[in-house]
């Protein structure tokens, strides 16, 4: 197994000062799963997550999304946990899909995470941290101390709900079983290859009727879209996973979209 050198990283992305985080778990624990300690650390990872690692490191906010954060400093802050695991057909990402009667991306496929609650800490170091992991914990059933915290992307926005959105990648260790904790939050949760979200026959453009044209998935009986499939896009494409796929080919999205 191929591993990384060690690295700490603040949770917009930057390394900290040792005011940033007072108390660190020793790398090996990964601290998730504390109350009192989280730590990133990029120790021990699988070489297949090189390129992801290096990304994460390098991508600039306006290379993610052209949805960035208000400068005055409006929205709501919020965390998702992109989980990468290893399952039976290789690497796999975990994705939930959304009740059907939630108030905002109802019926959506996407990453656990939700808003930053007051106990979650720091918004600007640990707390999307801990909230991705809390938010994957009560949405998925996901043991967060089996989750290693390897990098943090640049802070994203998603204007239609107002959120400010953190994603934090994660390295799903020690696996847990996961399935839908809560009907009216969570339709299901499932993994989906990494090979098939590569494969350019899975690959679509979702045309709003807005007129806005997004990269989408066509994976595991659903059809991945708009914040969750323009992140998984820029990751494969930064870490050269990415194959040519025929962006002509167009999936209309229903009004409510």
């Amino acid at each position: 197994m191929k591993t990384h050198e060690q690295g700490h990283v603040r949770a917009d992305g930057q390394t900290p000062d040792r005011s940033d985080v007072e108390k660190r778990e020793p790398d090996h624990t990964a601290g998730a799963g504390r109350d009192d300690a989280i730590a990133v650390t990029t120790e021990g990872l699988p070489g297949w997550l090189d390129p992801v690692v290096r990304a994460a490191r390098t991508v600039e906010p306006r290379q993610l999304s052209r949805f960035l954060p208000p400068e005055n400093g409006a929205g709501r802050q919020s965390a998702v946990l992109i989980l990468f695991g290893e399952g039976e057909r290789g690497p796999e990402l975990l994705l939930m899909e959304r009740s059907g009667s939630l108030r905002s991306h109802a019926g959506q496929p996407s990453f656990p995470g939700g808003a930053l609650d007051p106990e979650d800490g720091d918004q600007a170091t640990t707390g999307p941290l801990r909230a991705a992991l809390r938010e994957a914990e009560e949405e998925t059933g996901l043991d967060p101390r089996g989750v290693q915290l390897f990098g943090v992307l640049p802070r994203l926005y998603i204007p239609v709900s107002s959120f400010v959105v953190t994603p934090v990648l994660g390295w799903w260790r020690v696996p847990s079983p996961v399935g839908v904790v809560d009907p009216a939050e969570t339709a299901r949760v499932f993994t989906v290859p990494v090979a098939d979200l590569t494969d350019p026959a899975n690959r679509v453009t979702t045309v709003h009727p807005s007129g806005h044209l997004g990269p989408a998935f066509l994976v595991e009986s659903a059809l991945v879209w708009g914040f969750t499939a323009g992140v998984i896009d820029r990751i494969l494409h930064f870490a050269g996973w990415e194959r040519p796929w025929d962006r002509a080919r167009q999936v209309p999205l229903d009004w409510r979209a």
